[in-house]
């Protein structure tokens, strides 16, 4: 199996040993994005709606260096500290993605990553040009 990094400055940069998004042929893998803006790495935070924003925003410029896009994922999984967001989050997803939407598992967490609410990771299927 091959596997390629991936890695743009269109999004933060890892806070960790772990690659932005591993590629591994026809599907690649995204770390989880935060909130955090890529120019100053501070947290994107003064509302809940600004900082997913910037989630998606992240989430895109990963998804566009892996020669994809938002609507090359097919699973999602977000990671929240507060479950009465969900409500919040649907409606991103409504508006970020089209039908089918990707399947998605919500997970509930007492903590994440700089103090973020909300961080969400992605899985891509990009079918690629045989070489």
């Amino acid at each position: 199996m091959t596997r390629v990094d991936i890695s743009t400055q269109a999004a933060p940069t890892a806070i960790g040993p772990y690659s932005q998004a591993i590629d591994t042929g026809e599907t690649v893998y995204l770390s989880g994005q935060i909130g955090l803006d890529p120019t100053t790495m501070h947290l994107v935070s003064h509302t809940f709606q600004a900082e997913i924003l910037q989630v998606f925003h992240n989430l895109a410029s990963v998804c566009a260096a892996s020669g994809g896009s938002l609507n090359s994922v097919v699973k999602t999984t977000v990671f929240l500290t507060d479950l009465k967001l969900v409500e919040e989050v649907n409606k991103a997803f409504t508006a970020k993605f089209t039908r089918p939407f990707p399947a998605r598992s919500v997970v509930g967490v007492s903590e994440l990553p700089r103090g973020a609410r909300v961080e969400i990771e992605a899985v891509l299927s990009i079918a690629r040009q045989p070489s």
